[in-house]
């Protein structure tokens, strides 16, 4: 990795961007990965947008993404990921989401709620590769943060990241029996109806 991999999260309070972040963070040290992080919780407490930003290897000086500088994006409900796949994806990029409908603070302020179509089309005229994530089988919905990141450590999304380095950090941050429900939902997500991933190869 000769330049920083830049990542760019987002969600909703109480969705588990914090926890996503820190396991991504982790991971990358259990890599051996140089990494730096900082995380904007916003008006969380409010239904508000909390975002964390992590760069990945040398040469980065400082933790926050530059507004169309993420060589990819990671969101937790599809507003903000239609929000930060715009503001701040670079053409090319890969935008992972889980296909969550919170309504945050801005649409229930009059905002748009964009529909999936929307997301695509915006996807396919920038070239960016999409990865949908949806379960409506999950029991608790605390837990699309990590079925969102099963399916980003089965595909490989963040380089020289395996599966292993993932479980390691979950065991850091999770307690039992969290950590084991957890850890059964990141090897089996990928075993989920309605989950698509889309390459899109126009220039």
């Amino acid at each position: 990795m000769k330049s920083p991999f830049n990542i760019y999260l987002v969600g909703v309070g109480g969705q588990g961007i914090g926890l996503l972040s820190e396991t991504l963070l982790r991971a990358a040290d259990y890599a051996g990965i140089q990494v730096l992080g900082v995380d904007t919780h916003g008006l969380a407490q409010r239904g508000g947008t909390v975002s964390s930003h992590l760069r990945l290897g040398p040469g980065a000086h400082s933790p926050l993404v530059p507004k169309g500088g993420a060589d990819m994006v990671i969101a937790l409900e599809r507003h903000e990921a239609f929000r930060a796949m715009n503001s701040y994806l670079k053409d090319g990029g890969v935008l992972a989401y889980y296909d969550a409908q919170w309504q945050p603070l801005p649409v229930r302020l009059g905002g748009l709620l964009p529909n999936e179509s929307l997301v695509v089309d915006e996807a396919q005229r920038r070239s960016l590769q999409v990865l949908r994530v949806f379960n409506p089988g999950l029991k608790d919905p605390r837990t699309q943060n990590i079925a969102l990141l099963s399916e980003i450590a089965r595909l490989g999304l963040v380089p020289m990241i395996e599966s292993g380095h993932y479980e390691k950090a979950l065991e850091d941050l999770l307690p039992s029996p969290l950590f084991e429900i957890n850890l059964a939902l990141l090897r089996n997500g990928a075993n989920v109806p309605n989950t698509t991933k889309e390459k899109n190869d126009e220039a």
